[in-house]
């Protein structure tokens, strides 16, 4: 076994998941997909035990997953920093468990094809790929960090294929291209330089045919509010009125603006807002006339003792009356940030401050609130997740993703958000504006090309425009069937390959 027997093998597999994580956000080196893939699939070629090729894909996951997210421990260092003692599990024991997704991927590709089949085990990898994608999104409520689509995010172009095969199918094709110069330079550069060029040549098409920037809802604006208010901070009640003062003084539109709704961050108060009447009120105030302020926030169920017998991580807009205009409720909880799983086993507190437990909201929704186009309201980690984000039967013309990444600090965390984000805008052909405590608040059209936004960390106020929605694309009709397409497609690829030499 290579664990056993072979560790500078296994040392080059973890080099080469280091190296795939560079081809990410913020770094979005994505040339470095060859050394990655093509590296990791020679390693392979040696190998003819699939429970070696397990062992060798873990490692590749480990040090993809460990580079990748290394910085989910910055949030249990936040002071009072009560969870220290957790770090080590979040940055080494999520790895641990996610380097299983491709070391099932290695094992596949070995299952399926001797060394010599070169092209069979290429065309695995990528099928492999995908099916692991796909099911790391969805097992166990999934975790879709990180989808390899993502390291087209700063590149408008090759993005665009993401609006047709999904995260899934494009991640399946960066896989293939960067896993091409197994076949030799020549060769696999070839293979390589075609399926850029589709991707490229595809996307400048439909990028030329794109709405340009006077391509705005009419008479609609919005200001986004960063007040990068340290996580330290956030919940000190010390604070509180402080940090509430630095969100009213920064709401005040500048001279000439007339907003349509002011739009604060994920639990942007320390307080349910609902329930304290004179910063309601005060919000108020600043509300346009015909428009809405809205904000995160925690919501409250109370008993007749007025003791919190459940709560949510909410979102609502108050008219210029102050009267609640809309509300939605977080339905894609973090596990052991916001609830823990199999509570009556494990006996943990959540790590996020504010409530011992959040309940989840009923799902995707559609908003109508005064002013606005139909909006649908995401919070923070739930714009991950491919497929997940609008009520099919009830089209929004925009999308609004409410966060906090101040937990993370100056980290690459909050730029895979952003490039999330990113991704769910081009699949749904929907505008979408993220709003965050610290950063990165931005505003990013349907076809993925981010028109403004504001730097991590920086303390400012932004009104933009709001660009018009796409027509629909495809994987916002179809979903996961796009997927399915996808995958049936390979797997057919690889019968007919198999089957060759009896043909």
């Amino acid at each position: 076994m290579i664990l056993r027997f072979d560790w500078r093998r296994a040392g080059l597999a973890f080099l080469c998941g280091v190296v795939a994580t560079g081809a990410l956000p913020p770094f979005s080196l994505w040339p470095l997909i060859f050394p990655a893939f093509s590296g990791f699939l020679w390693l392979l070629s040696r190998v003819e035990r699939p429970r070696q090729a397990l062992w060798l894909g873990w490692w590749f996951g480990f040090g993809h997953f460990t580079t990748g997210l290394y910085w989910i421990s910055n949030a249990l260092l936040v002071p009072p920093a009560d969870f220290i003692w957790m770090v080590p599990f979040a940055l080494v024991g999520l790895p641990i468990v996610l380097a299983f997704y491709t070391g099932a991927i290695a094992w596949g590709v070995v299952r399926l094809a001797p060394p010599e089949a070169k092209f069979l085990r290429w065309l695995g990898f990528g099928t492999f790929w995908l099916l692991a994608e796909w099911g790391r999104a969805h097992i166990l409520t999934g975790f879709p960090w990180n989808l390899i689509a993502s390291i087209w995010t700063e590149t408008p172009a090759p993005l665009q294929a993401v609006a047709f095969l999904g995260p899934y199918g494009v991640g399946a094709i960066t896989v293939l291209i960067g896993a091409a110069l197994i076949f030799g330079w020549r060769r696999g550069g070839a293979v390589a330089l075609v399926g850029l060029a589709l991707l490229w040549g595809g996307g400048a098409l439909r990028l030329q045919a794109a709405p340009g920037r006077d391509a705005v809802q009419p008479g609609v604006s919005l200001r986004l509010v960063q007040p990068a208010i340290p996580q330290s901070l956030k919940w000190d009640r010390a604070h509180l009125q402080s940090n509430f003062q630095k969100y009213l003084a920064m709401s005040q539109p500048a001279p000439g603006e007339t907003p349509s709704a002011i739009i604060w961050g994920e639990a942007a108060t320390g307080y349910p807002i609902e329930e304290v009447e004179p910063w309601r009120m005060a919000m108020a105030k600043l509300a346009p006339p015909d428009g809405v302020i809205i904000t995160g926030t925690n919501r409250y169920l109370r008993n007749s003792d007025n003791q919190v017998i459940q709560a949510w991580n909410g979102m609502v807009a108050f008219d210029a009356e102050g009267s609640l205009r809309g509300a939605f409720d977080k339905f894609h909880l973090v596990p052991f940030g916001e609830y823990v799983p199999l509570k009556g086993l494990l006996p943990l507190q959540i790590i996020s401050q504010g409530a011992s437990g959040y309940s989840p909201g009923p799902g995707p929704r559609t908003l109508r609130l005064p002013g606005l186009p139909p909006v649908a309201p995401l919070i923070c980690y739930e714009v991950i997740f491919p497929g997940a984000v609008v009520d099919r039967a009830d089209r929004p013309a925009w999308l609004l993703n409410l966060t906090n990444d101040g937990w993370y600090g100056i980290s690459t965390g909050p730029y895979q958000h952003l490039a999330a984000t990113i991704l769910r805008a081009v699949e749904e052909g929907l505008p979408l504006v993220r709003v965050a405590n610290t950063g990165v608040s931005a505003l990013i059209d349907g076809n993925g090309r981010v028109w403004n936004s504001l730097s991590l960390n920086q303390e400012m106020a932004l009104t933009v425009p709001l660009p018009l929605p796409l027509d629909p694309p495809p994987f916002a009709r179809f979903g996961d069937l796009v997927t399915l397409l996808t995958v049936t497609f390979l797997i057919l690829a690889l019968a007919l390959q198999r089957l060759r030499p009896n043909l």
